[in-house]
């Protein structure tokens, strides 16, 4: 097979040239797996007495805390792919590296600043001093002491993942231009191997206490999930995902089979030891929604993911995150304290407590995140109108 290896001139995938609606509809269902983990803990992390679950009955609370451990991690892995293929598939060749920064820079720390300070004045202020700092800089996680990683605003975890990747992006992407087309599904199965990689050396780090319900000490669920580094083989996939559909390279499968391996995936994590259910037994199938999402967009197919109540969702899933230490972590034990109830009533409670969580994001994204990019997101240099882009990447996660 001939090397299609573009020029300089195409170097890139197209960008700017369609839209993917679809990915803004998956991201905010990542988003409610974290939700959904952290709703259904049988502890809180602010106050381990008060439950965070709703369910008085044991049997049912439980049961569903199992099933809901690993949605969360998973929902992360999700979008650090999605960050990978949306940041890769919206570049061009030539754009400025102080643009993509500043771009990057007020997507991430206006949201977080807001967060991080409403946290330090209802809970967080007891948090150590020396953490203060490193985690309003989203550095924290550099750390593998355990009270600085899950300091102040817990969620902000994974933003320090995303800082990462996005430091890194312009020189990573010079790279992922110059793979010829040929080459991309070996590049492809390279960074699934790097997954699988951390996964088998977590075993190999030394130090820590044991944590419970993981099998893993301290420092190695640190290593494996939130130390940084190791997550750049998630970012870089989705960077190969993106130029691999870029170049119609992907099978036209659909996204109900692709579902079908999701689902088989999440079993796995369910039931594989840590660390390989936090992202490695669900890689490929997240990589498969995302390029059969993306794919149908080009297509300009349309489906659920693309009305607008998922557009909607998903314009405000990077603030429906964030507030999730806010309002589930405090603001459930704080107004309930520790009652549970009857499983109807139970159910209902998780609806408004999420119901909360979204006007809570509502605002966060209506008052500060939307303001702030229409504001200073663009260069006032450029007058001209704004080409239509992707859906912007928004970082996620879920607390450690």
């Amino acid at each position: 097979m001939a090397d299609r290896t573009p020029g300089p001139a195409l170097a890139a995938p197209a960008p700017r040239r369609a839209t993917l609606p679809s990915l803004t509809g998956l991201r905010f269902l990542a988003a409610l797996l974290v939700f959904l983990t952290h709703a259904t803990l049988l502890a809180g992390p602010l106050r381990p007495t008060a439950p965070i679950s709703f369910f008085a009955d044991q049997d049912i609370a439980k049961p569903l805390a199992d099933f809901f451990q690993f949605a969360g991690p998973i929902g992360v892995s999700f979008f650090f792919v999605l960050s990978g293929f949306v940041l890769t598939w919206s570049s061009t060749p030539g754009d400025k590296v102080t643009g993509f920064w500043r771009r990057r820079t007020l997507k991430i720390y206006p949201n977080h600043i807001v967060t991080w300070a409403l946290a330090m004045w209802l809970f967080a202020s007891s948090s150590p001093v020396h953490a203060w700092l490193p985690n309003l800089l989203l550095v924290h996680n550099f750390s593998n002491r355990p009270e600085t990683v899950s300091s102040v605003n817990l969620p902000s975890w994974s933003l320090c993942s995303e800082v990462l990747f996005y430091a890194l992006f312009p020189l990573f992407i010079i790279g992922v231009r110059k793979i010829s087309e040929r080459r991309l599904w070996w590049w492809a199965a390279a960074t699934v191997a790097g997954v699988a990689g951390v996964a088998l050396a977590t075993r190999l780090v030394p130090g820590g206490v044991p944590v419970p319900g993981y099998g893993l000490t301290t420092n190695q669920l640190w290593f494996s999930y939130g130390f940084p580094p190791p997550r750049l083989f998630e970012f870089v996939l989705g960077m190969i995902l993106a130029r691999i559909v870029a170049a119609d390279l992907w099978p036209r499968i659909g996204l109900a089979p692709c579902a079908a391996v999701f689902a088989a995936g999440y079993w796995a994590a369910y039931a594989a030891p840590s660390p390989y259910n936090f992202s490695l037994a669900t890689i490929v199938p997240i990589g498969m929604i995302i390029c059969a999402a993306a794919s149908s967009d080009l297509r300009g197919e349309d489906s659920w993911l693309t009305s607008r109540t998922m557009l909607w969702l998903g314009n405000v899933s990077f603030a429906f995150y964030l507030v999730q230490g806010l309002v589930i972590f405090y603001g459930r034990p704080e107004v309930l304290d520790a009652r549970t109830f009857t499983t109807p009533a139970a159910l209902g409670m998780v609806l408004v407590l999420f119901a909360a969580n979204l006007l809570a994001a509502w605002l966060l994204y209506s008052l500060v995140e939307q303001p702030v990019m229409r504001r200073f997101a663009r260069s006032r240099k450029h007058t001209a109108p704004a080409v239509p882009r992707t859906t912007d990447s928004v970082p996620a996660g879920e607390a450690a």
